[in-house]
């Protein structure tokens, strides 16, 4: 594996940074450093991505077929990594990441006619209806019934039951969803994962406020809700595969390079600040840890390219997933924790209206302590969501360590 840029790559890094020099509008561009959380307001990520629809790079890791860039696996690093300097919003990755694989999978080539173009246009909002208030990391004892129906109508399964932990539900106009279609056997042997219309008739979208103040999740309920069973993807009761291979690209990921982002804005901070009259960047001790975090953001990177490198020979990212969503997670936790002792007495103070990009009110304290605290809190589910750490690490031991 060379890690070193070839004069195509550097080439191509080049074009990249000329793009996003013209296309970052200052108004985005702040709203990328802004951002306490993975998902940025749509006002903003959509934005960004009509902009990259129209240069042909919303879809990095999609084939050419489908509307993807045909990059390789440096060539999407490089772009992540370059967004991710230039401090762009990142993009739901609902539709682009998680679901649009999935159809690309396993739908048939109706569903990938009618889905893909809309999600790579920005067209549907996807949301994600995993989690139930008493299924989470054990996503396989979900309750949510669906009842098959034929009539006049048609062929339709009848949804009972509630999802949790929906981000972005209220913006959402569609959901990729799993259901249990039978009680008997296996559990994974009963699930079937569907797409569905969050405007359909008795579905309630009811909000969650987090730590940070912030209305983010959302729990949704089902009340005898139809949906068509053309928006099945995959065999009835086989949700479960689908689910696991949404899941890997859903932990996977190049997570190096904004952690590496907020590592050196971290210093920034650090730099400006004070102790004991001296500036905090300064001081042994904290050097010490600043210098801890640099080194686990290396091992992640290269755990990423070790990854890029099995890709790059038609593998898919497979239990590796878990580990890199395990070791990132953790870091950007670590990076957090730092930036609450940076920022002290200020990190408490809750300003969210100082954080609206463009906006007018002057932030209490320094700006870049804005966000430290919801940033903090925020991610505090991030070892939870999309599978807890705990979990990963069983993922590891059975699969890849086979203990």
């Amino acid at each position: 594996m060379d890690l070193n840029l070839s004069a195509r790559d550097l080439a191509f890094r080049d074009e990249v940074r000329a793009f996003l020099s013209t296309a970052l509008t200052p108004r985005l561009a702040e709203a990328g450093r802004l951002v306490t959380s993975v998902f940025v307001e749509p006002r903003y990520s959509l934005e960004w991505q009509k902009i990259l629809h129209a240069k042909g790079w919303v879809a990095p890791g999609w084939p050419v077929e489908h509307g993807g860039t045909g990059w390789d696996e440096m060539q999407r690093d490089i772009f992540a990594a370059e967004c991710a300097r230039a401090g762009a919003p990142s993009l739901s990755p609902m539709g682009l990441k998680m679901v649009g694989p999935c159809i690309m999978g396993y739908g048939s080539p109706e569903q990938k006619a009618f889905y893909l173009p809309r999600i790579l246009a920005g067209e549907d909002y996807w949301c994600q209806g995993y989690s139930e208030p008493g299924a989470g990391s054990d996503l396989a004892s979900l309750q949510m019934r669906a009842d098959s129906v034929s009539d006049g109508d048609g062929d339709h399964y009848v949804l009972n039951g509630s999802k949790i932990w929906t981000t972005h539900a209220h913006h959402a106009n569609r959901m990729f969803c799993l259901v249990r279609t039978n009680f008997e056997g296996k559990p994974q042997q009963g699930i079937t994962f569907l797409l569905l219309e969050m405007n359909t008739p008795g579905i309630e979208v009811k909000p969650i406020i987090t730590l940070a103040g912030e209305h983010e999740v959302n729990q949704v309920f089902f009340d005898n809700v139809r949906v068509p069973k053309s928006g099945r993807l995959g065999a009835e009761n086989d949700g479960w595969t689908v689910a696991k291979y949404l899941l890997e690209f859903e932990r996977g990921g190049s997570a190096a390079p904004g952690l590496k982002v907020s590592l050196s804005r971290l210093k920034a901070m650090a730099a400006a600040e004070t102790s004991d009259g001296e500036a905090l960047l300064n001081d042994v001790h904290y050097r010490a840890r600043l210098a801890e975090a640099a080194i686990l953001l290396d091992a992640i990177e290269m755990t990423e390219h070790r990854v890029m490198a099995a890709l790059s020979g038609g593998k898919n990212p497979g239990p590796a997933s878990s580990m890199l969503k395990t070791q990132s997670t953790e870091a950007m936790q670590r990076l957090d924790e730092l930036a609450i002792e940076t920022a002290a007495h200020y990190a408490g103070v809750h300003q969210p209206e100082a954080r609206e990009p463009g906006g007018n009110v002057e932030p209490i304290g320094p700006r870049h302590s804005l966000v430290a605290m919801p940033r903090y809190l925020n991610n505090r589910a991030a070892s939870i969501y999309g599978g807890s750490n705990q979990i990963q690490r069983d993922i590891m031991a059975r699969l890849l360590l086979r203990i």
